[in-house]
């Protein structure tokens, strides 16, 4: 006579449902504790900054209009959008144009040649430092935009990502645009473009994000304070101003607004891109 198989315990499956819920809450505070500190910090006065009650005695709202007065704010900011526009748009592009070629295209070596530009992704980025900076020195970009766009207007990333993306539409798009007499531009443009659009939608969330707070480039770039990006502004709470922790903790929560802004009106796509892409190739 074969024993019966133990019984489940009807207890367990709650149990573990629990204990997983307790986890990722947890994992949840950790992640949104230094952004609260951050938001907390900047009501707080100077003295209190540095006390390690979380809670400020009293919000001194006025911290955030103080930060316009100390340093010219909005200048940063928009400093930032532009630079951060730029080569959010270029890189889309050049990435698409890159990942159109990989994918649709067939030409000798390409695999060869995609796995060599693939490569340059292991390359650290401080090893690109002083090669970019002499080039754009040897053409007069020093503290100009152009000169912070440029080294960032292409992108082995993006061009993998969109690859993958590109590689899952059918082939049978490409045949009867051609038997309709598009070219591979009208190709490009008119139909893989229009279906790549949440792996565009991905990349250039990823893009705009890393490069709107991107710091150690603009600094190296930049020497006229009116071209400071809003990072790079920053410094002057801890320079000129002292160690002003209550109103650099403002002026960094005003400057991830439009960050979260960005992530809430097109989280949809975002994620949609994601999965997307996760499957696809």
């Amino acid at each position: 006579m074969k024993p019966s198989a133990p019984s489940s315990d009807p207890t367990a499956r709650p149990a573990r449902g629990l204990g997983l819920h307790a986890l990722l809450t947890g994992l949840s505070l950790a992640m949104v504790a230094p952004f609260a500190w951050m938001v907390l910090a900047s009501l707080k006065t100077l003295p209190e900054a540095s006390d390690p009650a979380w809670l400020p005695q009293a919000a001194q709202w006025g911290n955030y209009p103080e930060v316009f007065r100390v340093i010219p704010f909005l200048r940063f900011a928009a400093n930032s959008l532009v630079v951060a526009g730029w080569v959010t748009l270029l890189q889309v592009f050049t990435s698409a144009l890159a990942a159109f070629s990989f994918s649709r295209l067939d030409w000798p070596g390409r695999d060869r040649v995609f796995f060599l530009y693939l490569g340059t992704m292991m390359l650290p980025g401080i090893v690109m430092l002083i090669p970019n900076y002499e080039i754009m020195v040897r053409f007069g970009l020093m503290d100009s935009f152009l000169g912070l766009v440029l080294p960032s207007a292409f992108s082995a990333f993006g061009t993998f990502l969109l690859r993958q993306f590109m590689l899952g539409l059918p082939r049978a798009l490409d045949e009867a645009a051609e038997m309709d007499g598009a070219g591979k531009w009208q190709i490009f443009w008119d139909v893989i473009l229009p279906l790549s659009r949440p792996g565009l939608v991905t990349l250039a969330i990823f893009t705009f994000m890393g490069n709107y707070h991107s710091f150690f480039w603009p600094f190296v770039m930049m020497k006229t304070v009116d071209n400071y990006t809003l990072p790079v502004g920053l410094l002057f709470f801890d320079s000129e101003h002292g160690q002003a922790t209550h109103l650099l903790m403002a002026a960094v929560t005003m400057s991830v607004v439009p960050l979260i802004l960005i992530f809430v009106v097109l989280q949809r796509q975002l994620i949609r891109g994601i999965q997307i892409g996760a499957v696809k190739g």
